[in-house]
């Protein structure tokens, strides 16, 4: 039977709920944040090898697919963080059985996700690729073709490994997650120049090097678990299936799971825009693929900014979750506010960079980039970022309302910024404006979410403080 008290030391735990707030932020924070920069390496890399090493179309390529790949980590989020987030709350609450089945529930999730979206993307291939939004003759859907084919054969291990590292971290061990990741990502960036340069394998090769990385980092956060230092450890003798699990479960994940599956789609809308407007905008036969290798550079440079936000806010959960949990609501509103405003000063430096150096970061991608590719990209980048100052305060107030037991406000206020307002001014922008109009949709929906997730806080706040007082 599942234990309801655990015989391992809980003082990891413990601190949760005692140790000063600033130095936990900052314990849990730093490796979450090396943690998720060093996961952003696991694209990043990939897009900046492929770049220098094969060109500029197949850097579209790799946007082509990445709508297919964040499917992939919607369902690890799904799964990854709503198990954390219940193993922090329970470890709170001192219910360390529901807490250990809880673990056990998401290794087999994902294990049972990644296994079916595999079989179905290697089943389904090509008619999943005909629909990503390149146009007819697109030399960037060849390079989608054979590095997606690839990766699919790893998408286990990357759901395993990510999925994991949450609830590694929930129990008060943010060090292993990051160890697991720099491992990962430092594979991968040694295997990248070897396949690319070395053997000549062009994508296929940065596909191969991705997919050996996630499979060594995978093994290393699941030797953690089934170890003695685990505050709750992987026990398949412990596994008791339960329904209730799993919905409570999907429920604390849904936000995170809906966000990245609509980014999903947006990304999805973003490739059909930059294939649709791309050749009339640049005026090149190839604009489209062009279009598409730039804004795959701007993605890359948002997510490096980013990551580390996201990192703040998955340090934080396990803070918020344990003290909420133990109705310490001041300590709550601590966590809360020291992260704003380290996110914060954060996206205002990423901001300051892309503004004052936009050139530089694109030839970091692509030195030898065609002149269209180097007049566009580097716009670009400024324009989708030009509110990127107010995009950390809105990222940790969405989670807050997950940890209070809210997730469809959380999923409201996630799915506002990336959704309800972006893709309606993906779709009008594009119409009015072309693909000008497309890349000047970003700011507009951070506006209009900043707005309402500053309303909608303002009273949840109230509400902590009222309680704690």
């Amino acid at each position: 039977m599942p234990r309801e008290s655990s015989p391992i030391s809980t003082d990891a735990a413990d601190r949760l709920g005692t140790e000063s707030v600033g130095k936990l932020l900052i314990r849990f924070s730093i490796p979450a944040i090396t943690g998720m920069m060093v996961n952003a390496l696991y694209n990043v890399v990939d897009r900046i090898f492929v770049g220098r090493g094969v060109n500029e179309v197949a850097l579209g390529g790799l946007s082509l697919v990445l709508p297919l790949m964040t499917i992939s980590m919607a369902f690890a989020m799904l799964f990854g963080v709503g198990s954390a987030n219940m193993i922090s709350i329970r470890l709170g609450q001192g219910r360390w059985g529901e807490a250990e089945n809880a673990l056990n529930h998401c290794f087999w999730l994902l294990v049972t996700a990644g296994a079916i979206l595999m079989t179905a993307g290697l089943v389904f291939l090509e008619p999943i690729l005909s629909l990503l939004g390149s146009q007819e003759g697109s030399g960037a859907l060849v390079y989608a073709r054979n590095y997606y084919r690839i990766i699919l054969y790893g998408n286990i291990f990357a759901m395993v490994g990510f999925g994991f590292s949450h609830c590694t971290r929930a129990q008060g061990f943010p060090t292993i997650t990051m160890t697991s990741m720099i491992i990962g990502a430092g594979l991968n960036m040694i295997l990248d120049p070897i396949f690319i340069f070395i053997f000549g394998w062009g994508v296929e090769g940065a596909a191969w090097a991705t997919i050996i990385s996630q499979f060594v980092s995978a093994l290393w956060i699941l030797s953690f678990s089934f170890g003695k230092r685990a505050v709750i450890r992987l026990r398949f003798s412990s596994f008791r299936p339960s329904w209730g699990i799993i919905t409570a479960i999907m429920a604390f994940g849904s936000a995170q799971f809906l966000l990245q599956f609509v980014m999903s789609g947006v990304q999805l809308c973003y490739n059909y825009s930059m294939s649709i407007y791309g050749a009339a905008a640049l005026g090149v036969a190839n604009g489209g693929d062009i279009a598409l290798s730039g804004m795959n550079i701007v993605g890359s440079v948002s997510m490096l900014i980013l990551m580390p936000v996201f990192g703040i806010n998955q340090g934080a959960q396990p803070i918020l979750g344990y003290n909420y949990g133990a109705k310490k609501f001041n300590r709550v509103l601590r966590a809360y506010l020291g992260a704003i405003a380290a996110a914060t000063a954060i996206c205002t430096l990423g901001f300051i960079l892309v503004q004052v150096f936009p050139h530089t970061l694109v030839r970091f991608f692509a030195p030898q980039g065609s002149p269209a590719l180097l007049s566009l990209t580097p716009w670009a980048m400024r324009v989708v970022m030009l509110l990127l100052p107010l995009v950390g305060f809105q990222i940790v107030s969405a989670n807050v309302f997950v940890v209070t037991g809210r997730p469809k406000i959380s999923i409201l206020l996630s799915m506002l910024r990336q959704c309800i307002v972006l893709i309606p001014c993906l779709l009008l922008f594009g119409r009015w404006w072309g693909l000008y109009g497309v890349i000047s949709a970003a700011p507009v929906a951070d506006l209009f979410s900043v707005i309402l997730t500053a309303v909608m806080i303002f009273f949840e706040l109230k509400k902590l403080r009222a309680a704690g007082s």
